[in-house]
């Protein structure tokens, strides 16, 4: 699917900068991805490339290359497919990308095309899903839901044992889906995600547990992958001015930021999982620079000379 894409995002590019009508055979020697052996692959695949740039909304169209008509190529016309620039900024965009992309019903996602006319989406970080996908576990919500609502215990399979445990909220967080409360044979409060719990079933009479004044269902889980996990760091970041904005999306309320008067920031972060916090700071490439500690500096450098 990766080389769809590309070879995609390849062929509307050459088609926009051209200018012009291209021919197959330009398409065919200039494109990326289009390097097939078999004239009859490379056909089947630009019937469908040409299919599937329609289907997104882009006007692709076979003008003549020359007043006589002897030879045509494909066009995509500006005026049909480029909206007047809104003059949205780097943050706008980001606001309606993450509108257009924070529930999913029916496990489908909105498209991005009229993005894209917008100017971009943005970038994700860290490749973790933002969407709340309803799709398959629609029903299985449901029944949280209602136990949580009433007050009700609900039980199921998790990790290979019985649970049941008194639900006192629902949570939504990096793409999944948690129930959060005790187990009835423990005090303790536990997350559990909602796709791997099995058999799911409010059980019992309404107003079996109380849920503690001041309960906050969304504290049990740590908003950032980084934050889960053994480990007790704390880490100072600097962030480039560009992408501070963005930066500052992503922390979570347990960091501490300075600004400087060029708009760089400086980040103070806790750190429970090195892995994922390296893995996160590598999403911003040279944008963003591990001050200290030097344990959480030295695996990023040892992760990009591993990559390289």
């Amino acid at each position: 699917m990766q080389n769809v894409v590309e070879r995609i995002l390849n062929l509307l590019a050459f088609l926009l900068t051209a200018e012009r009508p291209v021919t197959a055979h330009e398409i065919r020697t200039t494109v990326a991805g289009y390097d097939q052996s078999s004239d009859d692959a490379w056909r089947r695949m630009f019937e469908r490339d040409k299919e599937l740039l329609r289907n997104l909304g882009i006007p692709l169209e076979l003008r003549a290359t020359d007043a006589w008509e002897v030879e045509h190529g494909y066009v995509v016309p500006a005026a049909e497919y480029t909206l007047p620039d809104p003059g949205l900024t780097d943050e706008e965009r980001a606001a309606l990308w993450l509108a257009a992309h924070a529930v999913r019903l029916g496990g489908q996602a909105s498209g991005p095309e009229a993005l894209f006319k917008l100017g971009g989406a943005p970038m994700a970080a860290g490749g973790e899903p933002l969407a709340a996908d309803l799709g398959a576990e629609a029903g299985v919500l449901a029944e949280a839901f209602s136990a949580v609502a009433e007050h009700r215990l609900i039980r199921f399979d998790y990790a290979e044992r019985s649970r049941e445990v008194a639900p006192y909220g629902l949570v939504h967080r990096r793409g999944h889906w948690y129930v959060v409360g005790p187990e009835l044979s423990s005090s303790t409060v536990k997350a559990f995600r909602v796709d791997r719990a099995a058999g799911m079933k409010a059980v019992g009479a309404p107003g079996a547990f109380e849920r503690p004044s001041g309960f906050r269902a969304g504290d049990a889980i740590p908003e950032a992958a980084w934050e889960a996990g053994p480990e007790d760091l704390e880490a100072t970041v600097a962030f480039d001015a560009d992408i501070a904005w963005w930066a500052r999306r992503q922390l979570t309320g347990r960091a501490v930021v300075a600004e400087d008067d060029d708009g760089a920031i400086v980040a103070t972060i806790p750190v429970a999982n090195a892995d994922a916090f390296i893995g996160w700071v590598l999403s911003f490439d040279a944008s963003a620079e591990i001050i200290a500690p030097a344990e959480l500096r030295d695996g990023l450098l040892t992760r990009v000379r591993a990559a390289g």
